[in-house]
């Protein structure tokens, strides 16, 4: 059975929300949803998650996991939001343990919060196959980025996460707690070493002036004109080039809050005794 893929896009974060399924009725994924956030006001809206719940319950479809390719910096997940709405497991690569390590310390949270990836309902191991009705996703192992990046495979479809970007914009930075620009070359090969037909759906997309936004690519396209990793280009020259670049990369806007939030799932940390809940802002720690 052949999949069908409909993208959201949030303009405020520039990333896509997909939902993936084979039919009306049917079962269907959810990968890296977005929960709005205000960095100025510190309150969260659902307006980009009512998207995708008012999509899932017009179609009838049955969601069984909803999925993230790793703990995101550009945006907060609307994970639970949109299972306690549509119902669904919310799942992430193993290795999301090694970075809720790092950022326990980071952020000095509580003695309580746990960072064996309890907060997730299920953690995807390398290479493991999930079906979904008829389908089935594959979980790809491809860090760099992050320590615990997974890429999800569908049919001829892969969606990439942050590894890579539309072939003019290049790749994803390596310079956060755990990233690794070798590791993020060698996961970037492991995703062209499929066919040229192999569809490549971007986590994110920041167009040059004058092109129109875009989500999906091509394995054939990504290694012809990828301005970072296509063809012909050295393990050695790309480490130099990302690590150059890196370093004159702000931090994103919300990687402090996002971060806090995506390490527990989409949950946000627990309300203090005036029944409130609070992100904390480290000082010269990043």
């Amino acid at each position: 059975m052949s999949s069908t893929i409909k993208a959201f896009f949030d303009p405020n974060t520039w990333t896509f929300t997909y939902v993936v399924y084979e039919t009306e009725s049917s079962c269907c994924v959810i990968i890296d949803s977005v929960l709005d956030y205000d960095p100025k006001s510190g309150r969260t809206r659902t307006h980009s998650a009512d998207k995708v719940v008012d999509f899932v319950r017009t179609h009838q479809l049955q969601t069984e996991w909803i999925l993230e390719t790793h703990a995101h910096a550009d945006h907060l997940s609307g994970a639970q939001y949109l299972k306690a709405r549509l119902g669904g497991r919310v799942a992430i690569g193993d290795h999301i343990k090694t970075v809720q390590g790092v950022f326990k310390g980071i952020f000095n949270l509580e003695d309580s919060f746990n960072t064996e990836g309890k907060q997730f309902d299920y953690l995807l191991k390398e290479d493991e196959v999930v079906a979904f009705g008829n389908l089935s996703f594959q979980c790809l192992f491809v860090p760099g980025h992050t320590p615990a990046c997974m890429a999800y495979k569908v049919d001829d479809a892969i969606f990439v996460g942050d590894t890579m970007f539309m072939p003019d914009v290049g790749s994803a930075r390596c310079d956060f707690p755990g990233g690794d620009a070798k590791a993020l070359y060698a996961s970037v090969h492991r995703l062209l070493s499929y066919p040229d037909h192999t569809r490549l759906f971007m986590c994110h997309d920041y167009p040059p002036d004058g092109r129109t936004v875009k989500f999906e690519t091509s394995v054939a396209e990504q290694k012809q004109h990828n301005i970072h990793m296509k063809d012909g280009i050295t393990e050695t020259a790309f480490v130099d080039m990302r690590s150059k670049r890196d370093a004159t990369l702000e931090m994103p806007v919300l990687i402090l809050p996002a971060v806090q939030i995506n390490i527990r799932a989409g949950s946000f940390p627990p309300a203090e005794n005036n029944g409130v809940a609070y992100l904390k802002i480290p000082l010269n720690a990043l």
